[in-house]
């Protein structure tokens, strides 16, 4: 590949060279190999989608993977590749491998008819000059014990038991949940491979922290149906004041508000404890309008998954838009010029667009950064008018096309891939 430096060379990498992908990886991240790990953790990147880039002496200098998602977009659903596992060689840095295999990588997406790519970014600066907009964020909030949720129909009648949690027993349950959980919320990839699956639950004692094997809350109502679950585990802490056990909540999944009342009510008052740490949350989760206080949870937003547009044409139309919208984009991409130029997106309210090359003045101009940050719903291409970041030519309702970008359901991804 041109793009590589000279005795460089870019290629899939066939089963067998799993271990050298790994110790790649594992150098890269600084995350030793612990066989009390690799001995219940199952590797998860499908090994059709094992690609590294081999030094002139033949040894990997680095690498990259990628899974296979169906990703909820606003109103619909596109094909996806979750970008993940890239990781350089130290000693073969600022050579541009990170480059050519992000060019790759797009290309072979292409190439299986992935429409989008989407990734956690590991250092946010690194991903935005290969295309990706950040277009989500989490919540995650510290709050105190006994926490107090404004009440809510049907939560005393439901049931909660307490098991520890066994990947065998309880995957099957927690995959359908996080399926269902997340219907209709853009950004919620679903574990798609039993490896991923198998790691939701995985609980090696290396990962504990010192805290306890992992526990799974299940709520169930009257008929025994699940309506809610958590993973989650207690790591001991005395004060002298007396018991100060934190709570980490792994995953807290809820089919309506009831259950999430019910789950939660539980997770904040358990004994011995003095504080619950909640997992990655939707900025709107039902938990933030539950609580009584807010002030005292201590909460913390960061950045969630990012996208990139790898067909811009079948990604726009694939996705709905709850305003009507008739606008002339002129979308720059260095990396894939079938997406650059000017597109004309014309949508109904609550319908999919019709997205056609025109030679009509553009309304919008924007890099496919921000086009990928708008995607899921949850920028606003106003904000980020106002910002500098697009540009909007005279007379033009941006705040209108912003709300035709837009979505009710905050995006959000559940689990880090």
């Amino acid at each position: 590949m041109s793009d590589l430096p000279e005795g460089y060379r870019l290629l899939q990498l066939p089963a067998e060279r799993q271990d050298e992908f790994l110790a790649v990886d594992r150098l890269a991240f600084v995350v030793p190999a612990d066989p009390a790990v690799d001995a219940v953790v199952p590797f998860p990147v499908p090994h059709d989608r094992m690609v590294g880039v081999e030094a002139p002496d033949g040894a990997l200098a680095a690498v990259h993977g990628s899974y296979p998602f169906h990703l909820p977009v606003p109103g619909g659903a596109v094909p996806c590749a979750g970008l993940t596992w890239v990781g350089v060689r130290p000693d073969h840095r600022r050579r541009g491998l990170l480059r050519a295999m992000v060019r790759a990588h797009l290309d072979r997406s292409l190439a299986r008819g992935e429409v989008v790519s989407a990734l956690f970014a590991a250092e946010t600066p690194i991903y935005g000059r290969f295309g990706y907009g950040c277009a989500a964020d989490d919540l995650r909030m510290t709050l105190p014990r006994r926490a107090a949720l404004r009440p809510v129909a049907g939560s005393d009648e439901l049931t909660v038991r307490l098991e520890t949690a066994d990947p065998e027993r309880h995957g099957p349950l927690l995959q359908d949940l996080h399926v269902r959980a997340g219907a209709g919320r853009p950004g919620w990839a679903t574990r798609t491979t039993p490896a991923l699956r198998a790691r939701a639950l995985a609980d090696p004692p290396p990962w504990r922290d010192g805290a306890e094997p992992l526990l799974l809350a299940v709520v169930r109502d009257a008929s025994d149906e699940v309506r809610a679950a958590a993973s989650f585990a207690r790591k001991a802490a005395w004060e002298p004041t007396g018991p100060a056990f934190v709570v980490k909540v792994r995953e807290a999944l809820a089919l309506d508000p009831a259950a999430a009342h019910r789950l939660w009510s539980f997770l904040l008052d358990l004994d011995l404890t003095g504080t619950v740490e909640t997992p990655m949350l939707p900025v709107d989760d039902v938990l933030t309008h539950l609580l009584v206080d807010p002030r005292p949870a201590r909460a913390r937003l960061a950045d969630n998954v990012w996208v990139r547009l790898l067909d811009l044409p079948a990604a726009l139309a694939a996705r709905r838009y709850p305003a009507p919208l008739d606008v002339v984009l002129d979308v720059r991409d260095g990396l894939l010029p079938d997406n650059a130029g000017r597109w004309r997106v014309v949508a109904p309210a609550g319908g999919t667009a019709e997205v056609a090359r025109t030679d009509a003045e553009p309304d919008v101009l924007l890099d496919v950064r921000e086009l990928g940050a708008a995607y899921l719903g949850g920028r606003s291409l106003a904000a980020m008018a106002r910002a500098g970041l697009v540009t909007v030519r005279a007379g033009v309702d941006v705040d209108a096309v912003a709300a035709a970008f837009a979505w009710p359901v905050a995006p959000v991804c559940s689990w880090v891939f």
